[in-house]
Order: C-alpha cells, then sequence, then structure tokens
C-alpha cells in the first residue's frame, strides 16, 4: 500500500516545469498529471513487472459515492438532509435567520423538482412573536397611562405630561445604539417598566402647577415656579431610582450579559425624563399650559389643602383625612399594626411559599426526547432503536413537526446517546399544556426494553442544561466510579427527580491490534505496515484528492476491500506481501479485545466525571441539594474524592450573592442620597422604610397567586422596587418640611402634607402600576388585528417579576401613607417633650441661681 499511495501521488500533480526563453518568445512550461475523473484513477499503473504494466483498472473497480454514514436525519418520517445552523454570539438572531434563508431561497431555485425545503425549529419565528407581544404590551401600557392622566389632569395637561415618554424613549434608543446595544425582548419590558415611571416627575411638576393657577397665578409663572419648588425632590427620586438599578449593570457572567439590557434601558429612560420634567415640560408648560378643568369641589379642595380648612375636604382626600386625625391621635398603635402585618406577611410566606426557583415557568413551544442505549451499535442498529420511539411519537396531539437524528451526538449529550428527537408543538392557544403533552410521551415510550427515553422542555434563561450538575474529583478512577455510582442512586431515590444520568465510561470495546515485531522484522514488515493492510478492511487508505466539474469541492480517492469483505473475521485472513512473499497477517499479529477509551475529563489536573439529572415540573432545586448536601457523608465516598454542585446549584448560589451584593449597594447609595438631601439621618430611615413594605407586598402577592419566588426575576424586581417606592415617602416629607419650615405646628403641618400630596403620589403610583398591568396580568392586546387574549409565553417570562412591582408597590403606598405621618409624628412628640424636660430642667437651674 505504501508503494501504491507513493505512485499515486507522485502521478497526481501539476508540475510547473520553468520556462524556455529564446528569440521566438519567451514560453512557460508545464507537466499536466492531475486527475480529473473516475478514468483518469483506473488508467493508473501501479505496478510494472517484466514489461507488463498493471493498472487499478486490472484489480478494482472505481465508483463515486459518498462516505460512511455515521448519523441519519428525518423530518415527519421523511428521509433529509439537515443543515443545523448555530447563532454566533452577539448576533441578531432575526438578521441571522432572514439572511441564511435568504442563501438557501437562492441555492432551492437550482434544486429538481421534488425536494421539498422545511425549517424547523425555527427560533425566531417565536422571538418575533414574543416582541410582538411585547409591542403590544408597550402600547396597552402607554394607552392606560393616557387615560388616567386625561381623566385626572385633563386633555391639554396629559399631553403636556405624556409627552415625556415618547421623548425618553428616543433618547434611550439613542443612547443604546451609541453604547453599541440592540433593541431585544430585555430592552423592551424595561420599556414597559419605566412607561409608568416616566411621567411621574413631570405629574409632579404639572400638578403643582395647576394647583398655583388654581389659586390665580399665570402659567408663566406656575410652571417655573412648579419646577423649582419640586427640583430638589424630583432629582432625588430619579436619583435614588437609578441607585437601585446602577449595581445590576455589573452583574458577571452569563445571566449579567443577558440581563444588563434591563438597568441600562431604565438608567436611559429615567435620565431622559428627568430632563423631560424639569426642564422641557415647564417650557412648553409656559406656553401652552392651562388650569386643569376642575371642577368647583375640586378647586376648593385644593385651596383648602393648601390654607383653608381641612374638615371641609370631601371626597377621597376627606376620608383619607379623618383616618388620619385618628391615627396621629395614636401614632404608636399604627406603627404596632403595621409591623405586625409585615411580621405576619413574612410568616405565612415562610408557611405557604412554594419555595425559589432561578427562571419563571414558561409555556414552552418545543420539547427534545433524547434516546439512550447500551453497547457498541452501528449507525444502522442505532436507526432502528430511534425508529421505534419515533413511531410511537407520531400521532400525538399538539405535536406540530419532529426532526430526527440518529447516530452522532450532539455536543454535550450524553455518551449513551443513540439519537434525538426535536419537536415543534402546535400554538399554544389550540393545545393542551406542553407537560401534558410530555407525560403523554412518557407513557408511550415507558416499555421499550433497553432504551432510555429523556423526554425534556427547554429551560428558561441563557443557561443550558440539566439543572442538577454534581462533579467528583479525585486521584483514583476506582473511587470517583464509586462516587458517582453512589450519589446517583441516592438521587434516583428522590421524588421529583429524573433522567439521571453520569460520564462514567460506557461498558464497551474496541479492538487492539498487537504487533510482534521482532516477528515481522523477519519478513521486512513494520507497524506502519501493518496499518496500512488493516485500514483496508477499515475505513481505506486515501490514495490522495481530485475535484470534479460539477463540485467546488476536492473528493477524496480511496482503495478499500469491497463491503462484503470488510468484516472481523477477515482481519485474521489478510495476507501482506513481504520480503518473503504474501504471508498471513496472523503470523505476527494477534487481534484483543480490550475495553474501550471515550472521553476523559480532567478539572485542575483531577480525573473528574459528573451526575447529571433533571427535576420533574413542579420540583424545587434548592430542597433536593440540601438533602443531598446532608446525605453525601453518609454514602461512603473516599476521602480524597472531592464532591462540588455545579450546574443550576452554582448558578444559583451566584445569583443570590450577587443579588444580596446590589441590594446592599443600592441601599447604601440610596441612603446617601437622601441623608445628603434632607440632612437627617431619621428621615432617610423612614424613608427607606418603605423597602421594607415592598418586599412584604412582593411576598404577599406570591402567597396569593401561588408562583414561586424567581431569583432573577423576581430579586430584579425587589430591587427595582426598592428605588421606586421611596419616591413617595420624599415627596411627603419633602412636604412636610417645607411646610414646617413656616412655623406651623408638626400635628397640622403633617395633615396638610397628607391633603397635599395624596393626589400626586395616588396618581404617580397608579401610572406606575398601570404602565405594568398588562404584563402581570398577562394581557396581549393586539389594537391593530383586534385581538386580546392571556397567558402567552411573551407575557408568562415577565410577569413574575411585572407583578412583583406593582404588588409591592401598591402594598408599600398604602402603608406608607399610613405609617410615614406616624412616624413623623412620634418624631415631632419625642422632640416636644424632649424640649419641654430640658426646658424644665433649665427653668429649675434657673429658680436656684436666683435663691
Amino acid at each position: 500500500p505504501g508503494d501504491i499511495l507513493n505512485f499515486v501521488d507522485r502521478n497526481n500533480r501539476l508540475v510547473a516545469a520553468g520556462a524556455l526563453q529564446g528569440d521566438e518568445g519567451r514560453f512557460a512550461v508545464k507537466v499536466p498529471g492531475i486527475i480529473e475523473s473516475p478514468e483518469d484513477v483506473l488508467d493508473l499503473p501501479i505496478k510494472v513487472d517484466q514489461g507488463r504494466v498493471v493498472r487499478f483498472r486490472d484489480i478494482a473497480t472505481v465508483r463515486r459515492t459518498y462516505k460512511d454514514a455515521e448519523s441519519y436525519a428525518r423530518l415527519n418520517g421523511d428521509r433529509s438532509v439537515a443543515l443545523e445552523v448555530v447563532q454566533r454570539g452577539g448576533s441578531n438572531i432575526l438578521t441571522t435567520t432572514d439572511e441564511v434563508k435568504e442563501v438557501v431561497e437562492r441555492i432551492a431555485q437550482s434544486w429538481p423538482p421534488g425536494i421539498q425545503l422545511t425549517y424547523s425549529r425555527d427560533k425566531s419565528y417565536y422571538v418575533k412573536k414574543n416582541i410582538n407581544s411585547l409591542v403590544n404590551n408597550v402600547v396597552t401600557a402607554i394607552v392606560l397611562v393616557f387615560i388616567v392622566l386625561i381623566s385626572i389632569l385633563g386633555i391639554q395637561n396629559s399631553l403636556l405630561v405624556g409627552i415625556s415618554i415618547p421623548g425618553s424613549f428616543c433618547a434611550a434608543f439613542f443612547l443604546l445604539n451609541l453604547t453599541g446595544f440592540s433593541i431585544n425582548m430585555v430592552v423592551l419590558f424595561g420599556a414597559i417598566m419605566a412607561v409608568g415611571m416616566l411621567v411621574d416627575g413631570a405629574i409632579v411638576v404639572t400638578e403643582l402647577a395647576d394647583r398655583k393657577m388654581a389659586e390665580g397665578q399665570h402659567r408663566r409663572t406656575a410652571y417655573p415656579e412648579a419646577a423649582k419648588r419640586m427640583s430638589w425632590p424630583i432629582i432625588a427620586s430619579t436619583a435614588t431610582t437609578l441607585a437601585a438599578f446602577l449595581p445590576l449593570v455589573f452583574w458577571p457572567g452569563m445571566i449579567g450579559n443577558f440581563m444588563v439590557y434591563l438597568p441600562l434601558m431604565l438608567i436611559y429612560t429615567l435620565s431622559a425624563s428627568l430632563l423631560m420634567a424639569l426642564i422641557f415640560v415647564p417650557t412648553m408648560g409656559t406656553l401652552i399650559g392651562k388650569p386643569g378643568h376642575l371642577n368647583e369641589r375640586i378647586r376648593h379642595d385644593l385651596l383648602a389643602a393648601e390654607t383653608g380648612d381641612l374638615d371641609s375636604i370631601g371626597g377621597w382626600t376627606g376620608r383619607y383625612i379623618t383616618v388620619m386625625k385618628s391615627a396621629l391621635n395614636h401614632p404608636w398603635v399604627v406603627v404596632l399594626l403595621v409591623t405586625t402585618l409585615l411580621v405576619s406577611i413574612y410568616a405565612a410566606y415562610g408557611a405557604l411559599g412554594r419555595g425559589i426557583s432561578m427562571w419563571p415557568e414558561v409555556e414552552p413551544n418545543q420539547g427534545s426526547i433524547d434516546i439512550r442505549a447500551l453497547g457498541d451499535l452501528s449507525v444502522n442498529e442505532k436507526d432502528r432503536l430511534v425508529r421505534i420511539v419515533e413511531e410511537r411519537v407520531y400521532g400525538i396531539e399538539g405535536v406540530a413537526n419532529i426532526y430526527v437524528r440518529t447516530g452522532k451526538a450532539n455536543r454535550g449529550s450524553a455518551p449513551d446517546q443513540i439519537g434525538s428527537l426535536r419537536l415543534n408543538f402546535t400554538d399554544w392557544r389550540s393545545r393542551r399544556p406542553a407537560k401534558e403533552i410530555v407525560a403523554e410521551i412518557q407513557r408511550r415510550t415507558a416499555d421499550i426494553p433497553g432504551l432510555v427515553v429523556e423526554v425534556r422542555l427547554p429551560k428558561e434563561g441563557p443557561v443550558e442544561g440539566k439543572p442538577i450538575k454534581i462533579e467528583a474529583a479525585g486521584p483514583s478512577l476506582d473511587a470517583l466510579k464509586h462516587a458517582v455510582d453512589v450519589i446517583r442512586a441516592e438521587l434516583e431515590t428522590y421524588p421529583g427527580v429524573i433522567n439521571a444520568e453520569d460520564t462514567r465510561p460506557m461498558p464497551g470495546i474496541e479492538w487492539q491490534i498487537n504487533v510482534d515485531r521482532a516477528e515481522a522484522a523477519k519478513f521486512g514488515a513494520d507497524v506502519t505496515l501493518v496499518g496500512s493492510i488493516i485500514q483496508l478492511v477499515t475505513n481505506g487508505i486515501k490514495l490522495g484528492d481530485y475535484r470534479p466539474d460539477d463540485s467546488d469541492e476536492e473528493i477524496d480517492i480511496r482503495v478499500r476491500f469491497p463491503r462484503d469483505s470488510r468484516s472481523l473475521d477477515r482481519l485474521s485472513e489478510l495476507r501482506m506481501p513481504t520480503q518473503r512473499g504474501n504471508v498471513p497477517i496472523s503470523t505476527f499479529v494477534t487481534r484483543e479485545p480490550v475495553p474501550a477509551t471515550r472521553t476523559i475529563m480532567r478539572t485542575d489536573m483531577r480525573r473528574t466525571m459528573l451526575v447529571q439529572a433533571d427535576l420533574a415540573h413542579g420540583t424545587q432545586l434548592t430542597p433536593v441539594l440540601e438533602r443531598l448536601s446532608q446525605a453525601l457523608p453518609d454514602l461512603g465516598i473516599d476521602p480524597d474524592v472531592t464532591v462540588s454542585f455545579k450546574g443550576g446549584a452554582r448558578d444559583q448560589e451566584e445569583t443570590i450573592a450577587f443579588l444580596k451584593q446590589a441590594a446592599a449597594m443600592a441601599m447604601g447609595l440610596m441612603a446617601i442620597i437622601l441623608v445628603t438631601q434632607f440632612n437627617s439621618i431619621f428621615q432617610a430611615l423612614l424613608i427607606l422604610t418603605a423597602v421594607v413594605f415592598s418586599t412584604g407586598g412582593v411576598l404577599f402577592g406570591l402567597i396569593i397567586t401561588g408562583h414561586t419566588f424567581s431569583l432573577v426575576n423576581c430579586g430584579i424586581g425587589a430591587i427595582a422596587l426598592a428605588g421606586i417606592v421611596v419616591n413617595n415617602n420624599i415627596v411627603l416629607i419633602d412636604t412636610y418640611n417645607k411646610i414646617r419650615a413656616t412655623g406651623m405646628p408638626a400635628r397640622e403641618a403633617i395633615m396638610r402634607t397628607c391633603a397635599q400630596r395624596l393626589r400626586p403620589v395616588m396618581l404617580t403610583t397608579i401610572t406606575t402600576v398601570l404602565g405594568l398591568l398588562p404584563m402581570a396580568m398577562a394581557w396581549n392586546i393586539d389594537l391593530l388585528r383586534r385581538e386580546f387574549y392571556t397567558g402567552g409565553p411573551g407575557t408568562q417570562w415577565w410577569q413574575e417579576m411585572a407583578s412583583a412591582i406593582a404588588g409591592g408597590l401598591v402594598f408599600a403606598t398604602i402603608l406608607t401613607l399610613l405609617l410615614t405621618p406616624g412616624l413623623l409624628m412620634i418624631q415631632a412628640n419625642v422632640a416636644q417633650r424632649y424640649h419641654q424636660r430640658r426646658a424644665a430642667k433649665q427653668a429649675q437651674l434657673g429658680d436656684k441661681a436666683t435663691v
């Protein structure tokens, strides 16, 4: 074989033989010898003996064929050729998909009739639907906010306030583009979160200007004075909100790369809204602002809240003042009741809460089935087994199409995987839940002997793989195998743990050819010659390559025995050409089966093995890991083996650690801003009490809805809420300080603060909640197509975060309107008693000095 290989290689070249130059000119000389067709291969001489030439055509046949199949693909039962396209990191999936389809459809025009082109598992389709759902939510949120603004402020003032929304969005999208970030689903949800908050500053300015115009001021003085009067409270409110989102920008890892768009979008939009509220809205107000269409009752209430009789105020404000009169008589009772309610909520969540999850549960559009089997199976044997599963899955209601791949496993799959089925479900509105489809597939495939069938639904978020991943590392292979064996056995006893697997070496053999070098040397043979002969039975020897006219790629030229001569038995019957003639290869070669060596994993130079498992629907990761941690010391694992939790456990630990740091940093930044603004540690701490109330509201909402606490979404929601809820307290305390500065007694100042600030506080809270309401309720209102439905996957993903913020804000606002005045009253009473005692002591000292 070596002589033939060298001979073919030397005769399959284009030799540039130089050039001839003379009086006739200069000419290049070439010796063409490139193989251009199968006939050229057949005509190649391979041996010359006594003047006789032996060519390939004398001993072989040449045919153009495919490489040996390593895998098969089918789509809905039809044999197919699959091209799997993987999106490159950082690229836009919509643009990438459109470009791929454009290229494929252009090439498909030259295909013969009868070939069908199908796009399977096109994720861009679902991304577009989710984006459309989010866009609909943005539009719905804006419409709801405008309805509230118009009903309270009138059309003209509402337009003046509402212009903050498009103005802030334009600035935010410009800054995102400037900093190299694209617009995606996270950005759009950030826009939904921001809709209600963007008008807060403009509402406060416009409401105060409206109050001043009701008192008789002209718009040209009312709006500038209102902006000047409320500038620092608005700046402080916006700064505290930005302080909550700022730490989230530094979230490390894959999850941080995924979620960074949310804080950036909110930072950009809220910063722009600050400029809109303090510069643009007052400027436009001096030109087109008009007093709101207030009836005499409302006008009277506004004037009474400033300097009139508070008892004459009617409506909701009057009822609130009545409640606060009683509350201020017993402020400690108010504090005790609110504290008891908060503690009760925490205790109730500890008893009734459904635990912690990494990501929210979303109805999937796709599913997968991984098929595993032991043994050294050929690709055709694997295909026959996969077909058994495939036939049982066909016809299941809710499955739109099935893409099957047999043979070569995908990257990261189990070593014993022999094939996989990828399922596309029909539209979620016209089918049963995916978990019911999975249950039916599991029932249909449960009794197939010799096969392990894993039915899986895609995981949410950017993290892939099974949630349970345990790594064992150690120097001894036997100790590692034992550790993995007992850990997997322990996991499989836990309810809710499914699809367990490990990376222990799979049972299998490979044939090892042992060459007796000394005996082979007697015949002039060596290991290279033996290997070349054996290759004729296996994959063949590559002699060279050539490029046919109908192909842009080179094709291998391989020589091998006919199919019926390629078998294990043939190995022992091979005869080798040697210096002593053809001799049986068994003269100096033995064949021995040995355990197959597959994949070897090392971490920090130590041999490692993994145990992985899925969780059934509704099973929490944390309890499973806690139970396993407690059981590990009793499993008899070698002390030299180190067991560590990876995958979802590590991600969960890292997420909790970061969110704790982010919350602490946010609270620290907000405290600095508030102390700087109010020059009072007590008032700063009083404002921050709203954060505690907001977390109670989040937990209360989770108890009512029965949702789990999603670490990422609810965690971000709680931190974001911390920056939002303090705004109401800032407005209340700033107004209180301004009134107290005029010399008014504390009780009356608190009552007037409540009367003046109830309207803007409730208005900003309502607009923020209404902006989040469509997402919190999982509504999808398509105004163009006149469609309405609830529960779409695009809204389910963000529902927990939206409901956490909306529910926590409502809860905290109600408690803030009761507790903050009570705490201010307590502070005033304590200060009054302190001054009275001090004055009494000074009076006593004065009397003694007189005596």
